[in-house]
């Protein structure tokens, strides 16, 4: 409700709006009627829905309020539910009368809105879906009804809930893992993409539909694509992928693909042909390199953390949030931590990315350079290796940052390898210190 009335105080500020005269450079003050106007954007009504309590909004408003998770009517705050909604036809047809009555000063007559799909229709395709991917020209039969599902769930979000709340995720998987299994390989492969891009319209899937898609045939095509597809169809497998590694339960059914799907995405991460379907691949390898530790070393030996060490450079938030989040759990592993103190901005970068980002990167940052700071076996090469890599954290001023974290406050887990590293670092500190001494103050307090 605050939300209506600090734009309804906006909208009193300008009784009119200016409304461009097609091709003169001056603008038509034009008041829109009270009643056009929805309530919750205070713009033209053009899709106008009624709630039972009379109201009348536009479409995208009210369903955009109520995805929100507020199940209420924003003027009345009775009960609202999606379901509730009926198209205003009556007020739909006067606002395009205005529109058209209007149109010598610059108003455009909105469109007449698409029927919405119901579940009746829809449960219908997926009852013809699911029956031509039994037939002799599977592919051609699902190609067409799968071409009506995404053109349909694409038309509005309404149509895509529909779909949605209706299974419609697990048939096309159900779908893509029979004519994966199929022998006329060719024309399988098509719309093996075309079904992908109706899966990823379902996003996210369910336990089921993320099951079908791990089971080895469909996990087979799956990463075909990704390695060999087209870009849109590479895109959609990726995300595919990530769906499937990040249900829980699903990892054991994994095993045989596992190497598979690491030299797919490794290959999406070290090359990539688009921000989506990278970050995308980050999320499924971090699950990945949680699942065990010789999968993190499996990473590690494709060559991934001087990839995930350059990609901090310049990423934005979200991206230094994943490469953050992949190479933690990378260096869970001997071959990631091996990789990682041989390169030169490893530590650097960690260090920078230390209060720069997000407390979340913060806190991976601080993880990462735990694991490089700690020796996991008495060689006299890694202790090297360990010696390097904190002395280089000093001079880059690691120290004063964790105490400064310290300070602000973060995490029990954070707080405990922060406290640990500060302790490592303080061994060093005549080395590499750059600092002033007073920084160093309250460590024996640490050391104790």
């Amino acid at each position: 409700m605050a939300l209506l009335v600090r734009r309804a105080r906006r909208a009193a500020t300008k009784a009119a709006v200016s409304l461009g005269g097609g091709g003169s450079s001056s603008s038509v003050e034009l008041a829109i009627p009270a009643h056009f106007r929805c309530p919750i954007s205070l713009d033209l009504m053009r899709d106008p829905v009624t709630a039972p309590t009379g109201i009348t909004y536009d479409r995208e408003s009210i369903e955009a309020w109520l995805d929100t998770g507020r199940a209420t009517c924003p003027v009345t705050h009775a009960p609202l539910r999606h379901e509730d909604l009926v198209p205003n036809h009556a007020i739909r047809r006067v606002i395009q009368d205005w529109c058209v009555a209007n149109r010598s000063r610059g108003v455009e007559r909105i469109p007449t809105p698409k029927i919405p799909v119901t579940p009746v229709q829809a449960s219908e395709l997926l009852f013809n879906l699911a029956g031509s991917a039994r037939c002799r020209d599977a592919a051609a039969r699902c190609a067409e009804v799968v071409a009506k599902i995404k053109a349909l769930a694409r038309d509005s979000e309404r149509n895509r809930r529909c779909f949605a709340s209706i299974g419609t995720g697990r048939v096309l998987a159900a779908a893509f893992e029979s004519l994966a299994a199929s022998a006329d390989a060719a024309p399988a492969g098509r719309v093996l993409e075309d079904i992908l891009a109706a899966l990823v319209c379902m996003m996210p899937l369910d336990e089921e539909a993320a099951r079908t898609l791990g089971l080895p045939t469909s996990l087979g095509s799956l990463v075909a694509i990704a390695e060999n597809g087209s870009l849109a169809g590479r895109l959609n497998a990726v995300l595919a992928i990530k769906e499937v590694v990040s249900c829980d339960g699903v990892f054991t059914d994994l095993s045989g693909k596992i190497d598979e799907i690491v030299d797919a995405l490794s290959k999406i991460i070290k090359s990539p042909i688009c921000p989506q379907a990278t970050k995308a691949g980050m999320v499924a390898t971090y699950h990945l390199a949680l699942y065990d530790e010789r999968v993190a070393a499996r990473l590690a030996a494709a060559g991934l953390v001087p990839v995930l060490i350059e990609a901090l450079v310049d990423a934005d938030k979200s991206m230094s949030e994943k490469a953050l989040a992949v190479l933690d759990a990378v260096l869970a592993s001997e071959e990631g931590r091996a990789s990682a103190r041989a390169h030169a901005l490893a530590v650097p970068m960690l260090v920078k990315k230390m209060f720069r980002v997000s407390d979340l990167a913060t806190q991976l940052a601080v993880s990462a350079m735990w694991r490089l700071g700690k020796a996991h076996s008495d060689g006299e090469e890694e202790e090297d290796a360990v010696t390097r890599c904190l002395v280089e954290a000093l001079r880059v001023g690691a120290f004063q940052k964790l105490l400064l974290l310290l300070q602000v406050g973060c995490r029990d887990a954070t707080k405990e390898k922060a406290t640990e590293l500060l302790k490592m670092l303080n061994k060093y500190k005549s080395v590499g210190e750059c600092v002033d001494a007073v920084d160093f103050r309250g460590l024996n307090k640490l050391s104790s």
